[in-house]
């Protein structure tokens, strides 16, 4: 009898634990196995985004900045997204509040300004970088070494569409072949400062050429045909230099070719030009995010513009940079015009001077913090 009791107390004590595992089971729904249905019907967690939209030159830059960025484990609940529409589409979307920030190469004109102002969008001007626009032939080219702005201008003129379309019509020691053309779409700015720079005016271009905003689509268009001429950012070049050839081109200081130290030593002229960020100052103040990415962005601009082979501002400039952001300096020190034959010292000069007028010598004496919403 007492083994029989034992049996049975033991028998009981099982399912006793048995209905507390399965009341656990029931009154606990956190605890979910793998595969539960409930467990893959949880929302995920909101991500914030930042969005960037604009020039296919500045791309590369803003694309290292973010890798590098989310490298370092910040703000991972933080999505960074950036388009390269152009710097004009870029700057149509920052003047209707669509985007906060804009990349571009070349300044803001006076019709975006006027929608700026219209949709009460004040901005800080950031410069980010140098580039030189690039003449590019494909490497098998063997007559074409360098070219002339004169040379540029009856290729690329509107009067020269259905036209010029021969090697030979633009320089007569050239063959008697075909000339494919590649360049930037309307939307891109640096279709704006070539025609402004060689043509005298930003719409004066022909249209019968191979367009896109999107740069490597351009160095596709050259590196597939011995024929082809395109023009382009320098860093599309120098990323590419086994399927291209870079022309000199020759202006008022001789024939010179593109390059970093052409552009540092203002040799490189007239398609040397400024590249710059563009930031929503209200969107700026609010959003704690693009405050803190803007900001890493400027501290490590050298780096950045280094890494992707632009030709960086001298160093202790981005010093100016940043306090041209920490101390919010509105609007465009450019007036509305594109700052073609300026020098880097004369362009920089006017970008900063708001940062050296007197009131504001007293630089800070670190990085610029994020300032509170």
């Amino acid at each position: 009898m007492a083994t029989l009791s034992g049996s049975k107390n033991l028998l009981m004590r099982s399912i006793d634990v048995r209905l507390l595992l399965t009341g656990l089971l029931i009154s606990l729904p956190s605890l979910l196995l793998p595969g539960d249905s409930r467990a893959q019907s949880r929302p995920a967690p909101a991500v914030d985004v930042v969005r960037i939209g604009g020039s296919s030159t500045v791309f590369p830059i803003i694309e290292q900045a973010i890798r590098t960025y989310q490298q370092g484990g910040r703000n991972d609940d933080v999505r960074i997204e950036l388009k390269e529409t152009g710097t004009s589409a870029g700057f149509r979307q920052f003047c209707s509040g669509a985007i906060p920030m804009a990349n571009a190469s070349r300044p803001i004109n006076g019709k975006e300004l006027k929608a700026c102002k219209a949709r009460g969008i004040t901005f800080i001007e950031l410069p980010i970088a140098f580039d030189a626009i690039t003449v590019a032939v494909h490497p098998s080219n063997s007559w074409a070494t360098q070219i002339s702005t004169a040379e540029l201008r009856r290729l690329w003129s509107r009067q020269a569409q259905g036209r010029v379309m021969r090697w030979n019509q633009v320089n007569k020691n050239w063959p008697d072949k075909p000339i494919k053309l590649c360049g930037p779409g309307e939307d891109s700015g640096t279709y704006d400062y070539f025609n402004l720079a060689i043509n005298g005016n930003v719409d004066d271009s022909r249209s019968d050429y191979t367009a896109s905003e999107d740069d490597n689509v351009l160095v596709r268009c050259v590196a597939s045909n011995p024929n082809a001429l395109g023009y382009f950012g320098y860093a599309y070049y120098a990323a590419n230099r086994g399927k291209l050839k870079a022309l000199g081109v020759g202006g008022p200081r001789g024939v010179v070719a593109p390059g970093i130290s052409s552009v540092q030593q203002e040799k490189y002229v007239p398609l040397s030009r400024p590249l710059f960020l563009y930031v929503n100052d209200k969107e700026l103040r609010a959003d704690e995010d693009l405050r803190r990415f803007l900001t890493f962005t400027v501290q490590n601009g050298l780096k950045f513009v280094e890494q992707v082979r632009f030709v960086p501002l001298p160093g202790d400039t981005y010093r100016l940079v940043e306090a041209k952001l920490y101390r919010h300096v509105l609007g465009t020190a450019f007036g509305g015009d594109l700052p073609v034959g300026q020098s880097i010292n004369q362009t920089l000069r006017l970008s900063l001077d708001s940062v050296r007028r007197p009131g504001n010598r007293n630089l800070p004496a670190g990085r610029p913090q994020p300032q509170p919403r």
